[in-house]
């Protein structure tokens, strides 16, 4: 296995927890994770009321992002917005806002889009992460158009999914969101956000390479490429140790 593939999968790591039954305990061990024996994680990713909790937990150099409009991804730009500005007040750094996809999907792409727009004016100087719900999208042409759509919104990163539908992030959707970010006037600001799903480093690998690809040979950084999981730190840890592969987790991340 890879050893720099590894190295990169974990700098550009989200470690994320959003399970139902999250709790004070379940986020102590998350952040306790995200600094571990051979480096830090780029970022956690939790739910809105455990913001505060774990800004106090991690190093400044580890961001704290939360889900907003998360994860039915609603057209009531309102409660996104909320959402948001508790993200921030609490010392959050990033917002994954859920893209309103089923109004989307349904051809009204002006209710998606004011949810996006509202929330990138909550969040102006912050780091905005788009989620398409890329496989929840009927094909490809849907998902070219939903990356669009957050782009010329002015988001930070477009990112594959919420993790809680039954496909997650797809090699084949993630190609579409990259060609989208190329395409545009944005192809050098824009980053990348595979997420759900991925759970080895050689997975990452794809994702690592197709973004390498779309975007150059400097983009797999942190700044333009993220990983949304828990359960692939197991096997990042277990390369970078010299060890077999560990046991998938069994959630959506």
């Amino acid at each position: 296995m890879d050893v720099e593939t590894a190295r990169i999968a974990l700098a550009c790591l989200d470690l994320t927890s959003l399970n139902e039954n999250d709790d004070k305990a379940a986020i102590d061990t998350l952040c306790a994770k995200a600094v571990g024996p051979h480096g830090k994680v780029a970022a956690v990713c939790v739910w809105p009321r455990f913001v505060a909790q774990a800004r106090e937990q991690l190093p400044p150099e580890v961001r704290v992002a939360a889900v907003a409009n998360f994860p039915d991804g609603s057209t009531n730009a309102e409660r996104a917005v909320n959402e948001a500005k508790q993200i921030l007040d609490a010392g959050g750094d990033e917002v994954d806002l859920v893209l309103p996809y089923r109004a989307f999907m349904a051809g009204d792409p002006k209710a998606a889009a004011a949810v996006i727009d509202a929330v990138r004016r909550a969040t102006l100087g912050r780091t905005l992460k788009l989620i398409i719900e890329s496989g929840e999208l009927t094909d490809e042409k849907l998902i070219r158009q939903a990356s669009e759509l957050g782009i010329a919104a002015g988001v930070d990163f477009l990112k594959t999914s919420t993790g809680k539908s039954p496909v997650s992030a797809t090699i084949e959707a993630a190609r579409t969101m990259l060609a989208a970010i190329a395409a545009s006037k944005r192809s050098h600001e824009v980053g990348f956000k595979a997420s759900g799903g991925i759970r080895r480093v050689d997975e990452a690998a794809l994702y690592i390479a197709a973004t390498r690809e779309a975007l150059g040979a400097d983009a797999a950084v942190p700044a333009r490429l993220r990983f949304g999981a828990s359960g692939l730190l197991n096997d990042i840890e277990a390369v970078l140790s010299g060890a077999t592969g560990t046991p998938p987790s069994s959630t959506g991340y």
